[in-house]
């Protein structure tokens, strides 16, 4: 599966939001009968590989629960960009444009999120059973707390929704597509009392991908119920979220693509994408080439600071090849020029050791802040280097 990725991806969508001003009157934004949105498409587009975002900006109708919902940083930033780059799958970037999601609601996400409610439970709440949306399994709420954990660990973490837009005319857009990724647990956490230790259960991978697919056909079917989202295609990943105490995020492992106007999902695709963290005995196992040349990289920068060796990597594989490195440097200085040699030598280094097919991100830090990035694009002939001020 090919997969298009840079390094400057993040960069390239803060700035995809920028815009040229524009006057008040053109404004719009409200759909008309054919429900097409009156739209501001930017001039200027950084790269043919990506999506420019239509102007104005509309925010997510579920903003910030992804904050709350994952479990790392790392897995925040990671499914927000590899939802996009399986949307790339269906929705060409050089005929669609992005938008923030604008149908699942923040009040609808957390309700879909919940468990499911037994009648009993229903009756205790005052709900109705139009409000029992959970896709979580039910919990009995009777008898031992571990075993009832273990046979019913919460699956769903998170839901997360884009939207592709496609131009009718001049300066108005229509939905294209909707593409939806569903954070899955790998291990569930709980807790036998309020304010007590925290527990936790693996969820094995079968299991976690067999439950997915299940809540998938189910969101679809939900979906499909909204009136302006009967006849569009639908796509539907599935990512695995790490532990909390994780070092590296986790991935899109299957996604699904559902035709207009279609309601049942008949196949998926696998996904073969993995992070490692550089150096570790699970990368040394994995990828023992690409580890070591990491591993030389690392004694090389210990030798310009022969007492410093905090240096680690988060490698990102697509088919077990090595695509995307990124690479965390804290280190104390004692001048700005003695951060300016070292970030000169750190490029160096980097342009030495790592293949020319591989994207390398360097960010170098003290406890005074980031001092430097140095980044390295495949087949770029040198890096771009800047030196914070």
């Amino acid at each position: 599966m090919k997969r298009i990725l840079c390094m400057g991806l993040a960069f390239m969508l803060l700035l995809s939001g920028c815009a040229p001003k524009y006057d008040s009157q053109e404004q719009g934004g409200q759909k008309n009968k054919d429900n097409e949105t009156k739209a501001i498409i930017p001039k200027y587009k950084i790269s043919d590989k990506y999506y420019q975002t239509i102007l104005p900006f509309e925010p997510s109708k579920a903003r910030g629960q992804v904050v709350s919902n994952l479990n790392t940083r790392y897995d925040m930033n990671e499914m927000e960009m590899g939802l996009m780059r399986i949307a790339q799958e269906s929705f060409n970037p050089d005929k669609y444009f992005f938008k923030e999601g604008q149908f699942l609601s923040t009040k609808k996400v957390k309700s879909w999120l919940e468990r499911k409610y037994t009648p009993e439970q229903l009756k205790a709440n005052k709900m109705k059973e139009s409000e029992n949306l959970g896709l979580n399994p039910i919990d009995p709420g009777k008898g031992d707390i571990e075993k009832r954990n273990e046979e019913n660990p919460l699956y769903l973490a998170h839901i997360l929704e884009h939207n592709y837009m496609v131009r009718k005319s001049d300066n108005k857009v229509g939905l294209g597509g909707v593409v939806i990724g569903l954070a899955l647990n790998s291990t569930h956490y709980y807790q036998k009392e309020e304010f007590g230790d925290v527990f936790d259960v693996d969820i094995p991978n079968e299991k976690m991908m067999a439950e997915g697919k299940k809540i998938a056909q189910e969101v679809l079917n939900r979906l499909r119920q909204d009136e302006d989202l009967k006849n569009v295609p639908i796509t539907i990943a599935l990512f695995k979220q790490q532990k909390k105490n994780a070092v590296v995020p986790g991935n899109f492992v299957a996604y699904t693509e559902v035709g207009q106007g279609s309601s049942q999902i008949s196949s998926w695709k696998k996904v073969n994408e993995k992070y490692y963290l550089f150096p570790s005995s699970e990368a040394e196992e994995q990828h023992r080439d690409d580890n070591k040349l990491f591993l030389n990289f690392k004694q090389d920068i210990e030798k310009y600071f022969p007492n410093f060796n905090g240096v680690i990597g988060r490698a990102f594989y697509i088919d077990d090849q090595l695509t995307d490195l990124k690479i965390d440097i804290p280190i104390q200085f004692y001048g700005k020029s003695e951060a300016v040699g070292f970030t000169q030598y750190v490029a160096g280094k980097v342009m030495e050791i790592f293949p020319d097919y591989i994207n390398v991100q360097v960010a170098v830090s003290s406890v005074s802040g980031q001092e430097s990035l140095i980044v390295r694009n495949a087949d770029s002939k040198e890096p771009f280097v800047h030196i914070y001020q």
